[in-house]
């Protein structure tokens, strides 16, 4: 049998390095792990999308994105025709955005984020993976977050915050945390709840997500 080609795609300024703790059967899975490049100048999320697609070089494989990881994969999904996306932490229209986050929209008040503070490394963790982020050690932020280039920041924030998406594709698979910090469940539709998970559970809850997601990754074939 051939193996099942995974592709994960890490959180805003994230390194693959999150993914370090799923496992996932070599038997079964091939895991490869996709990282964030530069945008190009006013490059819209599509664009960007279909640019990181060049990066999948297998047929009929599986994409899971966690954060604003999971809103790209479902834009690669035109680009790469996967056999699932899984999405983890994430929401799968703009309706599911906190309204702090519409209300920046409305406002355009995200462009007055001071993104050159988030060279400091605690705010930028705390920005990327919420306040839950904070009990852990400043190395872990290190290790973690890697892209702290303001002209990319300032263009993930913009992306997340003006994702035009208005339609729920029915065919995503929805993982997400019940005390998620950064997109609350409660404006989350349709999701696999996993219980005490928070915006950081790819690093908390791996347990779960190694028992669970070969499961999900295999069902209906």
């Amino acid at each position: 049998m051939s193996k099942i080609h995974v592709y994960f795609m890490p959180g805003m300024a994230a390194s693959p390095s999150i993914f370090e703790r799923i496992q996932l059967s070599v038997e079964t899975f091939e895991i490869h792990l996709l990282e964030w490049v530069s945008p190009k100048k006013s490059e819209s999320l599509k664009g960007y999308a279909k640019r990181m697609s060049e990066n999948v070089k297998h047929e009929n494989v599986i994409l899971v994105g966690v954060s604003f990881g999971g809103i790209l994969v479902q834009e690669m999904k035109s680009f790469v025709n996967p056999k699932k996306v899984i999405i983890i932490s994430s929401v799968k229209s703009n309706s599911e955005l906190p309204q702090r986050m519409k209300i920046a929209k409305t406002t355009k008040a995200y462009k007055l984020i001071p993104t050159k503070l988030f060279e400091n490394i605690e705010l930028l963790a705390k920005y990327t993976f919420g306040s839950s982020i904070l009990k852990q050690k400043i190395k872990l932020y290190e290790k973690f977050l890697f892209v702290r280039d303001k002209v990319y920041l300032d263009w993930a924030i913009e992306q997340i915050i003006n994702w035009d998406r208005t339609e729920i594709d029915n065919e995503i698979i929805h993982i997400h945390g019940e005390a998620d910090e950064v997109f609350p469940i409660k404006h989350i539709k349709k999701c696999i709840i996993v219980k005490g998970g928070t915006h950081i559970m790819i690093l908390t809850k791996y347990r779960w997500l190694n028992e669970n997601l070969p499961k999900i990754m295999l069902e209906n074939g």
